[in-house]
């Protein structure tokens, strides 16, 4: 007997005498398979994000917070990320990759269902750029969230990554459309093959996220050591400061969104120097040596003992502008150097992560300015790009 497939297919043509019936029960099977596609999709870019987003300079319990605040606002903002937000992140980050499965498979299933997994695959990459950049210009900085953090926060490339890590289990739908081991075998031995480097995919980056996290991230591969230890080392004590002025605001600022995103600062930069820290630990095998008076002195942006003291004795009704002008200076500071860091020969991770940080401290510049909607996009854009508060 003639196997048959499962009526997935959106073309009724090429069933006789179908009828109404038929077509929706293929259309029913289309959505079941797309939810299940939306299902693994999603929870194959969630595990690559925590397990790689090190190897990058991300702290991923930030990340995921900064994704829980789209829906959830200043509520999931906290000096230290907590559990409730970063769960908030990871479902909100799974529903949005789930509904983008449903859209690809679903609504658009007349034309998609049909193809097969090489197809799907050469269109689902473009459809991760097209996904991530309606995100990131649009739904969430403006309509219907009107969410500014996460486009000023995270530059475009990290929704680019997550959206095209759940781009690549696309093909896999060339499988579910069908019942039960009445697969075409072609379509077998491809979406086989396919799962099986997905698996393998996810237990290398575990390995690698396991001895990372003991102390053991692949080697140092720059071309200037020496400017790539000074870099750490500069931006690690500047980091340390800008801690400790974010944990200040967070306790004082009269504003609560402000006092939020003092809370979001502290975080992040706590994050990164854990970071910093690990990599110079795997990388050079020593303590990381502490930074002088001098050093610090000459770092851009960097408060003076005098400066962080006027912060602290500010009275409160005086405290908010007297916080966002200090916080705005050594921020800039810190994005003279992590542009410089961009544009340097050193270590291809750190210039990933300095470029990440000249974005995100120019996009908290203009959260603390209260920037939002449009120009906040433009803002976000432009930062991109280039350093544009020095």
């Amino acid at each position: 007997m003639n196997a048959q497939p499962r009526p997935t297919l959106s073309d009724t043509a090429r069933y006789a005498g179908g009828g109404a019936s038929r077509l929706a029960r293929q259309r029913r099977s289309r959505w079941i398979a797309a939810a299940e596609l939306g299902l693994i999709s999603s929870t194959f870019s969630t595990l690559v994000s925590q397990l790689f987003a090190a190897r990058i300079g991300r702290d991923a319990a930030v990340d995921w917070m900064t994704v829980a605040a789209i829906p959830a606002r200043d509520w999931a903002l906290s000096a230290e990320p907590s559990w409730s937000a970063i769960l908030a992140g990871i479902a909100f980050h799974q529903w949005a990759d789930f509904s983008w499965a449903l859209v690809f498979f679903g609504v658009l299933g007349r034309w998609t269902a049909d193809l097969g997994p090489r197809t799907i695959l050469l269109l689902a990459l473009p459809w991760a750029v097209f996904s991530s950049s309606l995100e990131w210009f649009v739904l969430v900085p403006l309509f219907p969230f009107w969410q500014p953090l996460f486009t000023l926060q995270q530059p475009y490339w990290i929704g680019l990554l997550v959206h095209g890590a759940s781009a690549v289990m696309y093909p896999l739908f060339a499988r579910l459309r069908w019942a039960r081991g009445q697969a075409p075998a072609r379509d077998i031995r491809f979406t086989n093959a396919w799962a099986t480097g997905a698996v393998a995919v996810v237990v290398l980056l575990g390995a690698v996220a396991w001895f990372g996290s003991h102390g053991y991230e692949p080697a140092w591969m720059g071309r200037d050591r020496d400017a790539d230890q000074a870099y750490i080392r500069h931006m690690t004590a500047h980091h340390a400061q800008g801690v400790e002025l974010a944990r200040i605001g967070a306790e004082r600022a009269q504003d609560p969104h402000l006092r939020k995103l003092a809370m979001l600062m502290a975080a992040s930069q706590a994050g990164e120097i854990r970071i910093f820290e690990n990599w110079w630990l795997s990388w050079f095998d020593t303590e990381m040596p502490d930074c002088s008076t001098e050093e610090r002195a000459a770092m851009p942006g960097y408060l003076a003992p005098a400066e962080m003291r006027a912060v602290k004795a500010a009275p409160s009704d005086q405290f908010d502008p007297v916080f966002i002008e200090a916080m705005s200076r050594h921020h800039s500071g810190a994005v003279r150097m992590a542009d410089r860091m961009w544009q340097s020969r050193g270590d291809l991770r750190l210039r990933i992560m300095a470029h990440a940080i000249r974005h995100g401290q120019q996009g908290e510049i203009a959260l603390m300015r209260g920037v939002d909607g449009v120009a906040a996009v433009a803002t976000a854009f432009r930062n991109m790009f280039g350093d544009n508060v020095n």
